[in-house]
């Protein structure tokens, strides 16, 4: 049950590699690692066996996206949906997961070696407190590794993690942090769980399901989508190249989308600060006109002011999600 698996790739596989490697490469994939049930049933054992043979080929998939040199991967674990599930079942996934986050702690110096990083994306609320702690040291033992890094979304849906970060800008008008007028698609990014990572290159998802499942829904607006057909725990280093080719023959319409929202989105904040500047002036002015020099100080004063604002809230904000995870820890040593 180790997080990564040792082992070079086969001649053939490295050779492919190579002439993958070639090309546009995506540098951050997400997995939406669905078929474990239908494993199990395919194969006539239990659904428990079903989801550890789901860990076990996500250890193998985290090797590969290392010889191809993909330094992060975000991962589709638990998502809120699935506490609609049996008892049993959750229960058991549950235990799963306890049992791969103290496997992580116990590998530390194997992460440590290989640099990984692994984050949790998700409300730990939702979680029994004792895996809400062996996340959090899992969180914090490996925070400061920067080769590579795990997303391992838990307890987790889209709309959830938007809501979520509509809430916090909330809470930052709220302390005074930040301005209603603040508020923007680009800070709401910033807001979300996944504000340390860029947005995927390239989404996958398995099983023959052709949907995303409510799984990073605002980050992906922008990214190549695969639905393969094969079950997760069947999955191979040719489907993950597949996928990858998909995305190479995407890779130019792609990213001319996205310089595109870039620009749009750049102009979008400069007509918000613009309006806003435009506001204030008609206030303390009285309505009297105001010359062309003066709007343009004014403007590049309140954009300066602005940028300080949101610069605090989100050191505010991470100081307030960082404290979440270290109380856990110390409450899990005082245990």
């Amino acid at each position: 049950m180790s997080w990564i698996k040792e082992g070079e790739l086969s001649l053939l596989e490295k050779i492919s590699a190579n002439i993958l490697k070639a090309g546009p490469m995506p540098k951050h994939v997400a997995f939406i690692m669905d078929g474990n049930r239908r494993f199990a049933r395919k194969k006539n054992m239990e659904r428990q066996e079903g989801h550890m043979q789901g860990f076990n080929k996500l250890a193998e998939t985290l090797r590969w996206c290392k010889h191809l040199n993909i330094p992060e991967v975000t991962v589709y674990a638990f998502s809120i949906e699935n506490f609609k599930r049996t008892k049993d079942e959750v229960d058991g996934l549950m235990e799963l997961a306890k049992q791969k986050f103290e496997r992580l702690l116990e590998e530390h110096e194997n992460l440590e070696k290989h640099g990984v990083c692994v984050r949790v994306l998700g409300d730990l609320n939702m979680l029994p407190l004792d895996l809400q702690q062996l996340i959090a040291k899992a969180v914090f033992t490996t925070r400061n590794h920067n080769k590579c890094f795990v997303n391992v979304c838990f307890a987790y849906t889209s709309r959830y993690e938007i809501t979520n970060a509509v809430r916090e800008m909330a809470w930052g008008v709220e302390q005074g942090l930040i301005k209603g007028s603040d508020v923007s698609e680009a800070l709401l990014s910033e807001c979300l769980y996944s504000n340390n990572s860029p947005n995927p290159d390239l989404l996958i998802r398995t099983s023959g399901e052709v949907r995303l499942s409510d799984f990073l829904l605002w980050q992906t607006s922008h990214s190549c989508l695969v639905f393969q057909s094969v079950l997760w725990p069947e999955y191979s280093f040719w489907n993950l190249c597949e996928a990858i080719l998909q995305y190479q023959l995407n890779h130019k319409s792609i990213q001319k989308a996205r310089d595109l929202h870039r620009e749009h989105q750049a102009l979008q904040q400069l007509e918000a600060d613009r309006a806003c500047v435009v506001e204030l002036l008609q206030h303390h002015g009285n309505g009297k006109p105001v010359e062309s020099q003066r709007r343009q100080e004014a403007l590049l004063h309140y954009t300066a002011c602005r940028e300080e604002r949101v610069r605090d809230f989100l050191e505010a904000l991470k100081h307030k999600r960082d404290s979440f995870f270290s109380d856990l820890c110390s409450e899990s040593l005082l245990a």
